[in-house]
């Protein structure tokens, strides 16, 4: 999924629906590893797609795992099992993870364990992340890794001889207060060496993050390992124990993504009654840490029920109420709590959060100063963070969110959008949310709500060949907006009617309408789709050129093709493109631009496209011909050629492509409250 530098969302009213939620980034992760170390094959539904998981599947098919793919559900993973390691000498295999610290830390320990030279990378964001407290458990045991730069971090090498002794009569010693995932990376690790012993480790310090490991222990058993535990102080690995595949697995949804859709569901309003918004995929009675959040949304006020699979919010309490909460069991969900507490009476206080330091950026510095930027005023401390929210319409401001690469921070913060005082929020590189959701900003503009005048249009007018239609597919795929070619739609009518055996004639004028009402279009940058196909060719030919000319004539037909029209004002925004967008379908757009050009100067543009097709013909023919084309469009009694009366003018004669999507850009940019 491509998403533009920044992505601007109108002021969002409500919510109402139901959303399907990718597979957890916690459990997919863990899944692929576990099956990665199993004998035979196993068979993962619903794994999240995602940077994270892409990362992960690329080190082990580098490490020499068979990945099959039968479907878009199902991947078939096979397992390594008892094959022997690659030497230990020679080149590395290297492994670039990316900024995944769920296929890091465990990769590490993983294949210390096992043997073998590697070489692990990551973004450098993945070096700054601790793994020093990891390596030094490892070290413990006699594995041979080392720091290929500052100590403490990645990258790392491994040079371990698979067949040398380890030191494993005694328990291995992590620290628990930086990050769980170092006590994940040994229970996953460790079952390799456990065919004649028993091994333990023992946690230094409070562990935090305690839900995850509950997921990498429910998940253990799944794959045979037998374990003995002293609450979270002490591990034990039972003697004999080896990984064996569990055939099939279903990977629940994500838990951390649930929490943005709750949030949601409890600060905005529904036109659906008592109804609210349904999440599907996880439910009350998850393996997931994170469900607990709902405890945390209950208490603000949100309205939650929900079964084993599916959960039902709406709004209750309003405003929000504001709360104290130790957020150690949720670490990842308490991010929601931050951008939920822009909505609560009073200061809200979230405590025990060290590790958001140590995650994909700053996380306790990051949202004190992008929730300051709307109005809120924030307390950050090393381990809390206090959020007093801006209150009444007022002191909300509009803001361009900067979101550090990290995409927990795009997503909670994109909840700003519900703000009271109907502003417009823009997030700043929003494909950072691919790390675990690439359809996010999908599925939250699917469920949301906001009044049709909120929905920015962009309005691009003008005669034949001017190049209107090119450049409205380069200022949708900047702005990530939805795109609208009307002038293929007579033609798209004209096709359908075709394949329903509808001729084009006055007498079905009726059925032709209806047609065209609601006719399956999509439009991106470079084709045209009518029911899932693509008929970008197809709409072009002579014959449906002719029958779409008859078509045009037809005032039902118009009028069917007017509402069709407004129907692509969908969230975030449109851009248009035609010969009346800004005088008749959209005469409140915010941004109407005329695009014109020389007729010598379209001529010659038409020339090339033509010739470059095999088309034979001249200069002086095309330049006559657009002439006499605009003086019809420019008389017609219907929605006549040209310009808005406050569009502004573009003359894209002596300017490139790259060129004339800048100047509208600029203009869309100046007519924004986050322009400075």
């Amino acid at each position: 999924m491509d998403y533009p530098a920044f992505l601007d969302i109108p002021a969002l009213q409500g919510v109402a629906g139901r959303v399907r939620l990718p597979g957890s980034k916690s459990i997919s992760n863990r899944v692929l590893l576990l099956a990665a170390l199993s004998e035979g094959s196993t068979e993962i539904r619903g794994l999240l797609h995602s940077d994270d998981t892409r990362v992960m599947l690329d080190a082990l098919r580098r490490l020499g795992c068979t990945v099959q793919t039968p479907d878009a559900d199902r991947l078939c993973l096979g397992g390594l099992g008892a094959s022997p390691p690659p030497p230990h000498t020679g080149a590395p295999v290297k492994l670039f993870l990316g900024n995944a610290g769920t296929a890091m830390r465990p990769l590490a320990a993983a294949l210390a364990l096992r043997g073998g030279h590697y070489e692990l990378s990551g973004v450098a964001r993945m070096h700054e992340r601790p793994i020093g407290d990891l390596v030094q458990a490892l070290q413990q045991l006699g594995c041979a890794i080392e720091y290929l730069g500052t100590p403490g971090f990645p990258p790392l090498r491994i040079r371990q001889d698979a067949a040398a002794p380890l030191a494993l009569d005694r328990a291995i010693r992590v620290r628990g207060d930086v990050s769980s995932q170092f006590l994940t990376a040994l229970l996953m690790a460790l079952p390799q060496r456990a065919q004649q012993r028993e091994l333990s480790i023992e946690v230094v310090g409070e562990l935090i993050s305690k839900p995850y490991i509950d997921i990498t222990l429910a998940l253990l058993e799944r794959f045979g390992i037998a374990l003995r535990r002293d609450g979270y102080r002490r591990f034990t690995i039972l003697a004999g124990s080896r990984y064996h595949s569990p055939g099939v697995l279903q990977v629940e949804a994500d838990a951390s993504s649930a929490s943005y859709f709750i949030a949601a569901g409890a600060i905005a309003a529904s036109d659906t009654g008592q109804k609210g918004l349904k999440i599907e995929g996880v439910g009350l009675t998850s393996i997931q840490g994170d469900i607990r959040f709902i405890d945390a949304a209950r208490a603000m006020g949100a309205k939650i029920t929900g079964d084993a699979h599916s959960l039902q919010v709406r709004r209750g309490r309003w405003p929000l109420k504001a709360i104290s909460l130790d957020c150690n069991h949720i670490p990842d969900a308490a991010m929601t709590l931050a951008a939920m507490a822009l909505y609560a009476e009073g200061t809200t206080e979230l405590t025990n959060i060290a590790s958001w330091r140590v995650k994909e950026t700053d996380r306790i510095a990051a949202m004190a100063a992008e929730l300051g930027r709307l109005g809120a005023h924030c307390e950050a401390g090393e381990d809390y963070l206090r959020i007093t929210p801006p209150g009444d319409a007022a002191h909300w401001r509009a803001a361009s969110i900067r979101t550090y690469d990290d995409h927990r921070m795009a997503m909670c913060l994109s909840l700003a959008a519900f703000n009271p005082a109907g502003l417009p929020l823009r997030i700043l590189e929003p494909g950072c949310v691919a790390k675990t959701f690439p359809g996010y900003f999908d599925a939250l503009l699917g469920v949301a709500q906001t009044a049709a005048e909120r929905i920015p249009v962009i309005c691009i007018d003008g005669p034949t060949a001017s190049g209107k239609g090119t450049l409205a597919a380069a200022v949708a795929a900047r702005l990530g907006y939805h795109l609208l070619d009307s002038g293929a739609l007579y033609r798209l009518t004209a096709l359908s009617a075709a394949q329903h055996g509808v001729g084009p004639q006055a007498a079905n004028e009726a059925v032709l309408a209806e047609l065209a009402a609601s006719l399956p279009v999509r439009f991106d940058a470079t084709r045209v789709w009518l029911a899932g196909q693509d008929v970008s060719e197809a709409i072009r030919t002579e014959q449906i050129g002719m029958q779409a000319s008859q078509v045009s004539q037809l005032p039902l037909v118009r009028s069917a093709l007017v509402a069709l029209q407004h129907g692509f004002r969908r969230l975030p925004g449109l851009v248009a493109d035609g010969r009346d967008m800004g005088t008749v379908i959209f005469p409140q757009a915010p941004l109407k631009i005329y695009l014109t050009a020389s007729a010598q100067c379209r001529a010659e543009r038409r020339h090339k496209q033509l010739i470059s097709k095999g088309i034979s013909t001249t200069i002086a023919d095309l330049r006559a011909d657009l002439e006499a084309r605009d003086a019809r469009d420019m008389q017609r009694q219907s929605a006549p050629l040209k310009p808005a009366e406050d569009a502004l003018l573009l003359d894209s004669s002596e300017l490139t492509i790259d060129e004339t999507v800048d100047r509208v850009l600029g203009w869309w940019q100046a007519r924004q409250p986050f322009a400075h």
